[in-house]
């Protein structure tokens, strides 16, 4: 099979495409025939030697994919060869063929074609689970989420409006604050040129965002439990900010607050099978009705796995990149 190798820890000229031996699904599992896998921050970092696939994992990135149910293992009924499927991975996306968890098996959502759905996994199930399983998430509640024209951005913007709540974000330019609010953001907020601590009050009277949703860590720590309403919830998703900050404990208590860091890569397969019911069940009627769509910025084929990391490292694109097969 064909897949992407890293020589090394580095830029993205280490990567290239390889021929590799196959993989076969054990118990459990299933073999998929990768027509398309997508491009996520994490992969980058992973490049980098940062973020290591966990243990048993395979060693190629890749976090999701879709494709055609190829074999299937030992005690596997729910799915049949021929099957179209996309799938949540913990590793081996950027190849042609990828073994996962027959929980992390979800169907092609209707409506959607299959390079498309490669696009959809890691998202619905990053934004669904930490927006509304872990922060619990209401109708009449507000949300911050950062980073707003980005792949989760996106995404979040779309689900939190679907679904009733007031929905706040921040980018950088002029032209990715307009897409926010094409997707729906109430306000769009400019990380360069304010203040989204001041910009948030402004927007709630005062009160501040029920939930936060930010992928920078250590940087906005501070600003973000500043922004959060009493009783507000501080969910972290990434460190593109760094990993250690300080926390006033005083303020957050004062607040009723809770700050909850949360990894979907790392989290066994139970929990993850968990986390794909329920986003079958909850997210896919909406991307299905087109309450939520799925933002491409750009499909390449894989052979152009340097570029598509060129690409998000410039921070240029709104959305998901997809690498096809």
């Amino acid at each position: 099979m064909r897949a992407v190798i890293a020589d090394g820890a580095g830029g993205p000229e280490v990567l290239s495409v390889q021929e590799v031996p196959d993989v076969e699904p054990g118990p459990g599992e299933v073999a998929i025939a990768v027509a398309a896998t997508a491009v996520n921050r994490a992969d980058l970092l992973q490049r980098q030697g940062f973020y290591p696939p966990p243990k048993g994992a395979s060693e190629v990135i890749g976090l999701e994919c879709s494709g055609t149910v190829a074999a299937v293992g030992e005690g596997v009924d729910q799915w049949s060869v021929g099957d179209e499927v996309c799938a949540l991975l913990a590793g081996g996306g950027y190849a042609s063929r990828v073994v996962v968890p027959a929980g992390q098996v979800m169907p092609v959502p209707d409506g959607l074609d299959l390079v498309t759905a490669a696009a959809v996994p890691e998202v619905a199930c990053t934004v669904w689970s930490n927006l509304f399983m872990v922060a619990g998430l209401r109708p009449d509640e507000t949300l911050l989420v950062h980073g707003g024209a980005g792949g989760i951005g996106t995404f979040a913007i779309q689900l939190a409006k679907a679904t009733g709540a007031r929905v706040l974000t921040t980018s950088g330019t002029a032209e990715k604050l307009a897409y926010c609010r094409e997707l729906g953001a109430d306000v769009a907020i400019s990380y360069r040129d304010e203040d989204f601590v001041e910009a948030v009050r402004a927007a709630t009277d005062g009160v501040g965002a029920d939930v936060v949703l930010d992928n920078m860590g250590a940087k906005y720590l501070a600003r973000n439990v500043d922004a959060l309403a009493p009783e507000g919830r501080l969910v972290i998703i990434g460190m593109q900010g760094g990993t250690k900050a300080e926390l006033d404990i005083a303020k957050l208590l004062g607040k009723r607050g809770a700050v909850i860091a949360t990894s979907l890569r790392a989290r066994p397969v139970e929990g993850k099978s968990a986390i794909c019911a329920s986003v079958v069940e909850h997210v896919w009627p909406l991307l299905a009705d087109g309450s939520v769509r799925v933002v491409v910025h750009d499909t390449m084929p894989l052979e152009d796995v340097v570029r598509a990391h060129e690409l998000m490292t410039s921070g240029e694109h709104s959305g998901k990149v997809v690498l096809t097969l």
